[in-house]
């Protein structure tokens, strides 16, 4: 399957994070570059989804008359139309809309979790960084609060300096792996 510009947006975006974050961690172009990526990567997935979104539609119409002709057959074939036959139909269509519901979940914005999130923006990692004390920060955010405020854990208190700070690769691997899934999460406004 080939790439379309915004693929090659999000691929090239991508490089230049990594590029930008080695050369200097503290630099704002890499909040910049982070926010063309999540532009592109929140375009793709809107994209994406509304083409499934149609599609999961178009199968849903077609489910429900051919359920609908199913009831008219199964209905057309006794002498009239029983109880029974018409709340076998009523629940065949529930459970219909059941399913194409938990199909269009991935789709359908909701919370970002919590531990995927920075404790002092409350905005989706990026590049987290673990403490001593085992709480997790956004790495531009911690080193601008040791900078600006003081050398100490914001939340626990305990001194901290930035040689202590220590990539939590657990936690980034989970945010891409969440944001693979819910690529509505990308939307930054």
């Amino acid at each position: 399957m080939g790439r379309g510009y915004v693929g090659y947006l999000v691929l090239y975006c991508g490089w230049a994070m990594d590029l930008g974050r080695g050369a200097n961690p503290n630099s704002y172009m890499i909040e910049e570059i982070w926010q063309e990526l999540a532009k592109a990567k929140y375009l793709e997935w809107e994209s994406e989804s509304t083409k499934h979104t149609w599609e999961l539609q178009t199968l849903k119409e077609a489910c429900e008359s051919a359920l609908e002709e199913k009831h008219f057959l199964d209905t057309s074939q006794t002498e009239g139309v029983s109880d029974e036959a018409t709340e076998a139909n009523a629940a065949q269509f529930e459970l219909l809309g059941q399913v194409f519901a938990k199909a269009a979940e991935d789709d359908t914005p909701s919370e970002v979790p919590d531990y995927l999130c920075c404790k002092i923006t409350l905005d989706i990692f990026r590049d987290p960084v673990i403490t001593p004390s085992g709480v997790t920060y956004e790495r531009a955010v911690i080193l601008n609060h040791l900078k600006e405020v003081g050398e100490f854990d914001p939340i626990t208190r305990a001194p901290l300096c930035k040689s202590q700070l220590i990539p939590n690769l657990a936690i980034k691997e989970a945010v891409q792996a969440f944001l693979d899934k819910h690529g509505w999460a990308y939307k930054t406004d």
